[in-house]
């Protein structure tokens, strides 16, 4: 969860920076008193100054007050917000827990408070930036209920209240049981012997293997065993429990309950004015669109899988059924047979420390940037800091955290956390903090294109030029945020890119390009069952959005319904965690977002290391932040409106 002012490697090294350098503005170290001591004396720095924006009744320099009260609530909400989800002190975690949900409480105050809303809507911007800030403003007012009667506006408050209570718990639930699953040697045959020879130390007192979340991906994709990769499946799924079905029902009941206060038909409809989409309509038409060209290349590519199986377990094919705990293995079965591609393989070519230094590559190449890495304090030994400095001038721009290896308690997938928000009017320069968990043996494919996506969100915050706190950065549109780190996505696959990885490890052995070409046509097999798979959890969402009734039941119904049908026993509305926080009744973004970056992408073809297109894109999208319509954005870019075209095309197979 993030509180925004809105609705609810060596080779990079520089010499000494120069004298004019900005002071860093890092994430202090904190114990649990003070954590807490830091979040009041934050938050009553923050009252006053609220107290004092609803004591004037012109609308004054409302523009220039709200961005230095949102300095003051950044300089809390951001740090916080991150430690929750990486510090290795529960007690810490938990501080920070109970802060955010003081923030929210504080958000809904502010965006409740009607005198403070009148000094917003009369206020007479002077420049588009403002016209932006001030729109988005009066949104959030009109979302927190403002303009609502008083009872209606009080239960309004509670319910973002409960609901921040909620998602925590929720979040906690999963990030705080970590699933271990116990496997005898003998299951774990197909796993490749580094990685057996890796989980070691991981062995109990019987000699079983005890293996955890981040053994999983090559757990499916490698072991043989049937049943010992179900047991891996199920385990995965039923992250959360049955604790966190409730939670999902009761937060899609509050939700409904607040879509109805404001009038409104479902929490679909209240959350979608405000993103790109604009409505539910559109929404469902897109996923229409989806649908109808991934179930051809879903079908085909389940039909090949099963004839994979029925083939290595000499059963006859009609009597051979995918269930979907094969498909990771049988889709890896194919690759190496179709494409020569075997992703532990690659972990040789995707060094994992070189691989780091290759996104700092690829950042630096595009965008005109250096990478100073400085020892700094951090929440954890292994986490890095690295000061963001414009190459030709040396000028400091932003600092980011690298925090990229799993432990017990920390997030457990990848995420961006924007830390400190831009202002260019206060001089305020970004910090930020990519949060992934890479393996130290080398990187397949797959968790190499993570490590590039959620750089790309770091990217877009660490580049920010925006005028005001809440346009910085990642406070974009759900639908638009994801459309720049997924178009990072790409230098991870092309040849031109790849070849960076000869300059920031030289004497680490190298695909050619025939083999490039090889490992990108075996990433878009099984590109159907995937877009698929994130159809269905669009669908989900949405009908949950708009319909909300007991969170399993509807996911059995829905899951039975596609091809490879309902894995019994499992609960996987328990660890959705997407739905659960922001990205409630948007999760369609995901592919939406892709849409948008296929497009994008376009202008870097055919030279994917243009500077020049970076330095346009850097200026166009990634600077800009939130201050201009997202739309605006594309088309400023593109210098053209955006389509689906490509998406659909690509989707294919095309």
């Amino acid at each position: 969860m993030r509180i925004l002012l809105f609705a609810a490697a060596a080779m990079f090294a520089l010499p000494a920076m120069a004298a004019n350098t900005p002071p860093r503005n890092l994430v202090p170290e904190y114990d649990q008193a003070g954590l807490a001591r830091m979040c009041d004396a934050g938050l009553a720095t923050a009252r006053k100054a609220i107290e004092a924006m609803a004591a004037r009744r012109a609308a004054g320099a409302i523009f220039e007050e709200w961005n230095r009260l949102a300095m003051v609530i950044d300089d809390v909400a951001g740090p916080v917000d991150l430690l929750v989800n990486v510090h290795p002190v529960k007690a810490v975690r938990d501080a920070g827990e109970l802060c955010l949900q003081k923030i929210v409480m504080l958000n809904t105050e502010l965006f409740q408070n009607e005198a403070v809303f009148q000094r917003v809507r009369k206020a007479r911007a002077s420049n588009p930036y403002q016209a932006k800030l001030q729109k988005d403003l009066v949104a959030g007012f009109e979302d927190s209920g403002v303009m609502l009667a008083a009872p209606e506006r009080e239960r309004a408050k509670e319910i973002f209240d409960k609901l921040t209570q909620l998602d925590q718990t929720f979040q906690r639930n999963v990030r705080e049981a970590p699933m271990r699953v116990t496997f005898r040697p003998e299951e774990l045959v197909g796993l490749p012997a580094t990685s057996i020879t890796a989980l070691a130390s991981s062995r109990d007192q019987e000699g079983n293997y005890v293996l955890k979340a981040a053994s999983y991906a090559s757990f499916l994709r490698n072991a043989k065993d049937e049943m010992a990769r179900k047991r891996f499946y199920i385990a995965r799924q039923n992250r959360g429990g049955t604790a966190n079905l409730d939670i999902v029902q009761d937060i899609f009941k509050l939700r409904q309950e607040l879509a109805a206060l404001h009038g409104l038909p479902s929490f679909a409809s209240y959350a979608l004015r405000r993103k790109m989409a604009a409505n539910p309509e559109t929404v469902w038409k897109f996923l229409a669109e989806v649908k109808a060209v991934v179930t051809v290349v879903e079908e085909r590519e389940i039909e090949e899988l099963r004839a994979a199986k029925a083939n290595a377990t000499g059963t006859p094919l009609s009597e051979t059924k995918l269930e979907r705990w094969d498909v990771d293995y049988y889709q890896e079965a194919i690759r190496r047979e179709r494409f020569a591609v075997d992703q532990e393989k690659l972990r040789q070519y995707f060094v994992t420390e070189r691989s780091v230094d290759f996104a700092l590559l690829v950042a630096q190449t595009l965008y005109g940037l250096k990478f100073h890495e400085v020892k700094v304090s951090t929440w954890h030994p292994e986490v890095r800091y690295y000061d963001v400095l414009d190459s030709i001038t040396g000028r400091f721009i932003s600092g980011i955290y690298l925090d990229l290896f799993p432990r017990d308690g920390k997030h457990g997938g990848g995420v961006a956390f924007p830390v400190r928000g831009a202002s260019r009017i206060l001089n305020r320069t970004p910090l930020c903090a990519l949060v992934v968990n890479l393996s130290r043996d080398g990187l397949t494919q797959s968790q190499l294109t993570v490590l590039m996506h959620e750089f790309g969100h770091v990217l877009h915050c660490a580049l920010s030029k925006a005028d005001y706190i809440p346009q910085a950065g990642l406070n974009v549109k759900t639908d638009f945020v994801e459309a720049p780190s997924s178009m990072f996505e790409a230098w991870a696959r092309r040849a031109q890119s790849l070849d960076l990885f000869k300059q920031v490890c030289p004497d680490c052995p190298h695909l050619t390009h025939e083999e490039m070409e090889q490992l990108d046509a075996a990433r878009r097999y099984g590109r159907g069952i995937s877009y698929a798979s994130e159809w269905l959890r669009s669908v989900y969402d949405m009908e949950l959005s708009t319909r909300p009734g007991p969170p399993l039941d509807l996911w059995k119904n829905l899951e039975a319904a596609t091809l490879l049908g309902h894995a019994e026993g499992t609960m996987y509305p328990a660890s959705f965690g997407h739905i659960v926080g922001g990205m409630a009744a948007g999760y369609y973004s995901y592919l939406w977002a892709e849409a948008l970056a296929l497009d994008m992408l376009s202008s870097f073809i055919p030279n994917m290391l243009d500077p020049q297109v970076g330095a346009r894109f850097r200026s166009k999208v990634l600077s800009q932040g939130g201050q201009k319509e997202e739309m605006d954005l594309v088309r400023d870019f593109l210098g053209h409106a955006p389509s689906t075209r490509r998406f659909l095309a690509d989707m294919a197979g095309q």
